[in-house]
């Protein structure tokens, strides 16, 4: 998760205009990061390691917006990333079979 929050502040630095060669590393990082996706993948499947992922970076990508980038966002886009923690909540709940 380090690995994609990397690649997207990167990502958020090089929007904000430092150059091609901020591009290029969130690039790097984030081929880098879909690499250790695949181990995941084996060992939990698919469904559970990219939902899991997703939701992680979603939120520690919302944290890094609100306190680096001084983004703000909505009362309705709050709710949506609330929504996703508690869908991943549901998905890793472990049920008995």
């Amino acid at each position: 998760m380090g690995v994609f929050l990397s690649a997207s502040a990167a990502l958020r630095a090089y929007v904000g205009g430092t150059g091609w060669g901020m591009l290029g590393g969130a690039l790097l990082l984030y081929s880098l990061g879909n690499l250790m996706m695949v181990r995941l993948m084996r060992e939990s499947g698919m469904a559970i390691a990219i939902s899991v992922s997703a939701v992680l970076q979603l939120v520690a990508a919302t944290l890094i917006a609100v306190l680096l980038f001084a983004e703000r966002p909505m009362p309705l886009q709050w709710a949506g990333i609330v929504l996703g923690v508690v869908a991943v909540a549901l998905i890793v709940w472990p049920t008995a079979r």
